[in-house]
């Protein structure tokens, strides 16, 4: 049994699409998100297509912990550690330097990858039994309103989608924060549900 309002079923055919380079909707603690496999290159590729997303702009991930980011990034700063144990899991999403030889798609060459730990269990719970970070861009066409339902994603997408783990309505609102450290300095990439007053905060 899951902890939460999909069957179990449902989670081993997306489970399966996504080792298979599929393309699953699925809810987050703000909107709609879509996942892929990151590592798989033509998965990728796939996402970018759906989303008509501009090539340069890069695709944040969501991992179930700090545990998955030894396959993502190439350091930590200092003050992400507290922002994690303060926010994750939740809606503040922090730009970490990225390893290597994580596929360009990824990172559209700015050398980091934005990371989040989702606070919504269906997320979680798709990231757990994937066994690594999904990606978590918005269901949506790029310029588009992000959704809140699964009927709005797949109109919104023309159903070119291989699945949507429909949950009932996510609670939409503004979406993560994002959050970047450059020169030694916090800096609000994006406002979105936490305050940037808040993060100056538990930073100290």
């Amino acid at each position: 049994m899951t902890n939460c309002s999909v069957a179990e079923k449902k989670f081993d055919r997306a489970v399966t699409l996504l080792r298979s380079g599929g393309v699953v909707a699925f809810p987050t603690e703000s909107w709609y998100g879509l996942a892929v496999d990151p590592f798989n290159p033509e998965a990728l590729d796939l996402l970018y297509a759906i989303k008509k997303r501009p090539a340069e702009k890069p695709i944040l991930l969501l991992v179930s912990g700090q545990e998955d980011l030894k396959s993502l990034v190439r350091s930590i700063p200092q003050p992400f550690l507290i922002l994690m144990e303060h926010f994750w899991p939740g809606p503040l999403t922090l730009v970490f330097p990225a390893q290597s030889n994580l596929p360009d798609r990824l990172t559209a060459g700015t050398g980091t990858v934005a990371v989040r730990c989702s606070s919504n269990p269906v997320a979680g719970q798709l990231i757990a039994q994937f066994g690594r970070p999904i990606t978590g861009t918005s269901a949506n066409l790029s310029g588009t309103p992000p959704q809140q339902t699964a009927a709005g994603v797949a109109e919104n997408l023309d159903n070119n989608l291989d699945m949507i783990l429909d949950a009932g309505p996510t609670p939409g609102g503004e979406c993560s924060t994002i959050v970047a450290y450059r020169k030694e300095k916090l800096v609000c990439v994006r406002k979105g549900q936490v305050p940037f007053a808040a993060v100056n905060a538990a930073v100290g």
